[in-house]
């Protein structure tokens, strides 16, 4: 592996702990301005001194982000379905490798649909994709998605999926958790799994405990977004995320981490969720 693809990949998933906690806002790119990201530079700033990779669109780095951000960046390049359409399935390239070399991304990021009926462009995409992040020393994120059918996230589904990814040479993989064998979808997966945040739970504890059995589990970290930005305390429950995934905190340990977050002169950093170390 060359010195800047190890270098990128370090700056995502944090050598001191072997772990990452990547914030996604990327879901504009197909559902607009969905609550919490309606203007994404106010749902942005706050948590970037949180997360150790930002996943985003272009233009949402372009016009929602300050250049002098200290966060890597990584970059979602596939796209071409809305919410309105029945088939969130067809999705293609969208951003080129030159456009993310262009924003000095650590990463780029493209959804596999397996089993669906465009399984195979997206496939042969996300090959092509890993052909060209060798080329120029860019981590690519294969993310196993399911569209609509959330019913496709058992462990035999997620196995496959992330394994294909992962064999398409994909350095990294996004995939749902299940509560039966994600052990060994993590096992059968020879690229470092994190685990997506998925639609807003009932709470923040359920949230929470999901980090913990995923990464319990196997999982290098998460990459969360509407439990962390729909949340009534966002800061909070980043670093209530971090304290799990970073600190080995347990469930109770990140609630009490959450609960000292809410409160109004709470600290900016606390012992147990640590700002993004360097």
């Amino acid at each position: 592996m060359d010195w800047g693809l190890k270098n990128r990949l370090s700056r995502m998933i944090k050598p001191s702990t072997g772990r990452s906690v990547m914030l996604a806002v990327d879901h504009g790119y197909f559902m607009g301005p969905t609550h919490g990201l309606e203007v994404p530079r106010k749902t942005i700033a706050p948590l970037l001194p949180y997360c150790d990779a930002l996943a985003l669109t272009r233009g949402v780095l372009r016009q929602c982000v300050d250049a002098s951000a200290d966060v890597p960046i990584l970059l979602r390049v596939s796209g071409g379905s809305s919410v309105l359409s029945e088939d969130l399935s067809h999705e293609n390239i969208t951003t080129s490798m030159e456009e993310a070399i262009r924003l000095n991304v650590a990463g780029v990021a493209m959804s596999v649909f397996v089993g669906s009926a465009h399984e195979h462009p997206t496939l042969v995409n996300l090959g092509k994709l890993v052909d060209e992040g060798e080329r120029y020393g860019i981590p690519v994120v294969g993310i196993t998605a399911v569209g609509k059918e959330l019913q496709k996230r058992d462990a035999r589904y997620l196995s496959l999926a992330s394994r294909l990814c992962a064999e398409m040479g994909a350095h990294i993989i996004k995939t749902y958790y299940c509560e039966e064998g994600f052990d060994k979808v993590v096992e059968g997966c020879p690229a470092p799994i994190v685990v997506a945040g998925g639609p807003k739970f009932n709470s923040d504890k359920e949230a929470l405990e999901l980090a913990s059995r995923a990464v319990e589990l196997g999982a290098v970290g998460v990459d969360m977004g509407r439990n962390i930005w729909q949340s009534e305390h966002p800061v909070a429950m980043i670093r209530a995320i971090r304290a799990i995934v970073h600190d080995e905190a347990t469930v109770k340990e990140a609630l009490n981490v959450l609960e000292e977050g809410k409160r109004p002169n709470a600290p900016v950093v606390s012992s147990k969720a640590k700002a993004p170390r360097t």
